[in-house]
């Protein structure tokens, strides 16, 4: 089971800390994804962006090379339509083009909105199981030979609050952020003696798409901003968070 750490201060990587990694970060046109794989290049790492709306990707895309970073790949994919065999693919795909993979941040995300438990469509419900549960799990699989070649990775999970998110009117992402929780737990005690390191984050509520539409009606202006949790996120990614493998780091409260 991860063990929770309190953040006082939230961790940032130093200046080159990711040079020669390869990381890939789902969901990178969201708020957090989209931070993350910034907070990544500027550290130094080439970035695998990961995101279903191409434009959007290519908007990030040239944001990144505005840093200097090393130039990172696109690659367009919607986790909720997407096969095994298309995860298998694009780890083929990294692999062909970037020749190793050091580190996976899961930071897509399906929410629709608050709503009660009879009035969820199947469909509602199957997608949000998809892209926060079976596409960690599937993507994970599929990237594990190649983050196991590298002499130190990493894999970050993103988790909410399943204290909060377990009660009335949160659905399917509720039981999704409860099953994370138990996939990452048992993807590091499979990992924990290996050179894949687990990791999770708990961000708490930030100025994001996603916590407007959970926090309707209610004035957010005061949540974190996406990048306070990015930069723990691209801290992890590195060789410095050894010390906390297998943690989820508890970042409500902390300070940038």
């Amino acid at each position: 089971m991860l063990k929770p750490v309190r953040a006082a201060q939230a961790a940032s990587p130093a200046a080159d800390s990711l040079r020669d990694r390869v990381v890939l970060v789902t969901g990178a046109t969201g708020g957090l994804g989209r931070a993350t794989a910034l907070a990544a290049a500027a550290a130094g790492a080439t970035v695998v962006l990961l995101g279903r709306k191409v434009r959007a990707l290519e908007a990030l895309y040239d944001d990144v090379e505005k840093l200097g970073a090393p130039k990172p790949a696109l690659y367009p994919m919607d986790l909720a339509g997407a096969t095994p065999k298309d995860y298998f693919d694009l780890a083929a795909a990294i692999e062909r083009e970037c020749g190793r993979l050091d580190g996976v941040v899961h930071a897509a995300a399906q929410f629709d909105s608050l709503q009660p438990f009879d009035q969820q469509t199947p469909a509602e419900w199957t997608r949000t199981q998809q892209v926060n549960v079976t596409a960690p799990f599937l993507l994970t699989q599929a990237c594990l030979p190649l983050l196991r070649r590298a002499d130190d990775a990493a894999i970050v999970f993103v988790f909410d609050d399943v204290a909060r998110v377990g009660n009335a009117f949160w659905g399917g992402y509720g039981v999704s952020k409860h099953a994370l929780l138990g996939l990452a737990s048992i993807v590091h005690e499979e990992t924990e003696s290996s050179n894949v390191r687990t990791h999770a984050v708990l961000p708490g509520p930030m100025c994001t798409r996603l916590c407007r539409a959970a926090y309707y009606g209610e004035d957010t202006m005061g949540h974190h901003d996406p990048a306070h949790a990015a930069a723990a996120m691209a801290w992890l990614l590195g060789a410095d968070a050894r010390s906390v493998r297998g943690k989820v780091l508890d970042l409500r409260g902390a300070t940038g």
